[in-house]
């Protein structure tokens, strides 16, 4: 078996206080962990997603014994997504990208996983076609194309749509007060004992509609402090802000919706405990990282780029998630026409966790399918 070996990989300065480390702002590197098999260079991927750290992510062993040297790449943002912007991220998995070419490896392909999915399909949007001169709040962004050299072919897993379409679907509609994580309004908590399992159709579409009206009141309030900022002589060109509770999806607990294999609850156990935890997804961001990953004017749309790609395309759809569905399944699967095939996971979990008869199915349907690249 390959060892696990570092990479350490220098990138392009971002913005201003991107990071409170003087080292990391002085000179900019991320860091990934893979294993390369014995034998010619032949191929080669990346798993990335845009804040988690996926340097010990279940595919890179089980691939490398099925002769793809796998690395598991963090963003320059891993561990804190509150000013991440996607235009920086893909920056970030470009330079992983030119890592892997420059060690001579023939076939370069994505491995996108959870998160990673629409990273992986903004990466290779933009690598064949560059349209992001600038960022949500209108800022040049400074990409060039050589930052983005195109892969060979797509893998999907676990495969969230995109974060501004995440936080749709699961944004808390019931909260009154965007200053009092504890406001609520009865008529739209989908977890008061009064609104039962499974909910009416009534409940739902008033539920939807408060959702995009919630989040579209905050888009609108970042445009117009944003605005005010920058037209405020000394202001800061930022700000951070909480977003309060962003765990609301009626599909943790109504398994009539959508169904797949999936146990009630969430990702991150049980749901409501995770709607009002302090720290949850989208919970602490600002203005411009709003914009750029949340809001309606995000450019990492993941269906909406993989369209625009060319590849081939790879969908593992895991039964039992409880965060990608049948739906999720099919906005990839229209999105990537016939150059994607689904393949299920039975069973398998958002992350396989405790699963690990399961983690070889996987490793070898991207296996088999990345060898004919």
């Amino acid at each position: 078996m390959a060892d696990l070996q570092l990479a350490v990989i220098d990138v392009k300065p971002g913005a201003a206080l991107e990071s409170q480390s003087g080292l990391q702002m002085l000179r900019p590197r991320i860091y990934g962990a893979f294993m390369a098999p014995p034998g010619p260079k032949k191929v080669a991927c990346i798993v990335m997603h845009p804040t988690s750290n996926f340097m010990g992510h279940y595919l890179i062993a089980p691939l490398a014994a099925r002769g793809i040297c796998c690395m598991g790449l963090n963003s320059r943002y891993a561990g804190n997504d509150t000013v991440l912007l996607m235009e920086r991220a893909i920056q970030d998995l470009g330079a992983g990208v030119q890592s892997l070419r420059s060690q001579g490896y023939e076939k370069v392909f994505l491995v996108g996983n959870s998160g990673g999915a629409a990273l992986a399909s903004f990466y290779q949007a933009q690598a064949e076609k560059l349209t992001a001169t600038h960022f949500a709040d209108g800022d040049p962004t400074h990409l060039h194309p050589a930052d983005l050299p195109p892969v060979d072919g797509i893998a999907l897993c676990a495969a969230h749509l995109g974060r501004s379409r995440l936080l749709r679907d699961w944004i808390d509609p019931s909260v009154t007060d965007e200053h009092d994580p504890l406001s609520v309004d009865p008529d739209l908590d989908m977890y008061d004992p009064r609104h039962r399992v499974p909910y009416d159709s009534d409940f739902l579409a008033r539920f939807s509609a408060a959702q995009k009206a919630r989040l579209d009141r905050i888009e609108n309030w970042a445009l117009e402090r944003l605005a005010l900022l920058r037209s405020t002589p000394g202001a800061p060109r930022d700000q951070s802000f909480i977003v309060y509770r962003t765990h609301a999806d009626p599909r943790c607990v109504d398994l009539s919706l959508d169904v797949n294999d999936r146990a009630p609850g969430s990702v991150w156990g049980d749901a409501r405990a995770v709607n009002y935890s302090c720290n949850a997804m989208g919970r602490t961001t600002s203005l411009t990282a709003f914009l750029s990953q949340w809001s309606s004017r995000s450019q990492a749309d993941g269906p909406t780029n993989l369209a625009r790609t060319s590849v081939p395309l790879l969908l593992l759809t895991y039964t039992a998630d409880q965060s990608t569905f049948p739906s999720t399944r099919d906005a990839w699967l229209a999105a990537g026409g016939p150059r994607i095939r689904n393949v299920d996971i039975v069973g398998g979990n958002h992350y396989l966790a405790g699963q690990p008869h399961l983690v070889p199915q996987a490793a070898e349907a991207i296996a088999q399918w990345a060898h004919a690249l």
